[in-house]
């Protein structure tokens, strides 16, 4: 079987490869032998772990050809299992998104669910409810 190549600018390389195994052992798609390339504009560099879902989504709306509605942000850590863990700070990156236009978002599921004005929030315990309620 081919390997598919794997470019990943401003993310670290080992941690897209372990979104793409939890993409296929959690939601049963197959990257093995995809090309994957991820860049991350401006040179930034991203380290934090509430970026898995945002990209977890993008590699999913790549591979099935659809896209996500442009006024839905999503964050959130993936673990190994699928499951979805709630990030540091996320009713204020909630209310950052609802000031730059965003209307919709799906979080990982927490305690407490974040009210933000103007902003439909979904919340998710797993990667695939997350995608499912993205794609929906």
């Amino acid at each position: 079987m081919p390997s598919g190549r794997r470019t990943a600018l401003g993310l670290d390389r080992n941690r897209i490869n372990l979104l793409c195994a939890v993409l296929e052992r959690r939601v049963g798609l197959a990257f093995a032998d995809q090309d994957l390339y991820l860049s991350v504009v401006g040179g930034a560099r991203l380290v934090e772990p509430a970026v898995d879902l945002a990209l977890c989504a993008a590699m999913v709306s790549s591979f099935r050809n659809l896209a996500i509605a442009a006024d839905t942000i999503c964050f959130g850590e993936v673990g190994l299992a699928g499951e979805l863990r709630p990030v540091h700070a996320s009713e204020a990156r909630l209310a950052e998104a609802a000031k730059l236009g965003f209307c919709r978002a799906v979080i990982p599921a927490a305690a407490e669910r974040p009210k933000v004005k103007g902003m439909t929030i979904t919340t998710a315990k797993t990667l695939s409810a997350a995608l499912e309620a993205l794609f929906d």
